[in-house]
């Protein structure tokens, strides 16, 4: 009879936490789909509201951080490039409906790499259309988009000067 109500109870341990897993997925499943700001470190990557850290799939956008930090801008043009951009990507979000719409698991840095929406239009495509990012692809190994040519200028409106 012991033996019994050892067994029973260890079923119920068992559908208790198979139980709590599954709600557990379920939060950051909403975490990562819920309305609320989201955090930009710079214009391709940050933290979704409920705390996920990601990086947007496919784009790249110039540097932020300084010339002397590892991955930091390459020359000081890229640096104010990469303010323009942030400031760009963060006026898009800014009060809009957000939604991950696509997860291609996580990069080399941890961060959840994702394509967003914003009201129902795809973001990376909407940057690179303005001028803002560019086309990359950052888990294929291919050669990051050089921001310090002349050519690369951003203009406050996000535009490429002449």
């Amino acid at each position: 009879m012991l033996r019994g109500i050892q067994v029973k109870s260890a079923l119920y341990s068992v559908a208790i936490l198979a139980g709590l897993g599954g709600a557990a997925a379920l939060a950051a499943q909403a975490a990562i789909e819920q309305d609320g700001l989201v955090y930009w470190s710079d214009g391709d990557s940050g933290r979704l509201p409920g705390g996920t850290k990601f990086r947007l799939h496919g784009v790249d956008a110039p540097e932020t951080r300084s010339l002397k930090q590892r991955g930091g801008a390459d020359c000081e043009a890229e640096r104010e490039q990469g303010y323009i951009a942030k400031e760009r990507v963060i006026e898009l979000t800014r009060g809009k409906e957000i939604a991950v719409t696509r997860d291609y698991g996580l990069d080399r840095y941890k961060r959840l790499v994702v394509d967003i929406s914003i009201d129902g239009e795809d973001l990376a495509t909407r940057l690179v259309a303005e001028g803002n990012h560019q086309v990359w692809d950052y888990d294929g190994g291919a050669p990051k988009p050089d921001w310090c040519s002349p050519h690369r200028r951003l203009t406050t409106s996000g535009q490429v000067s002449p």
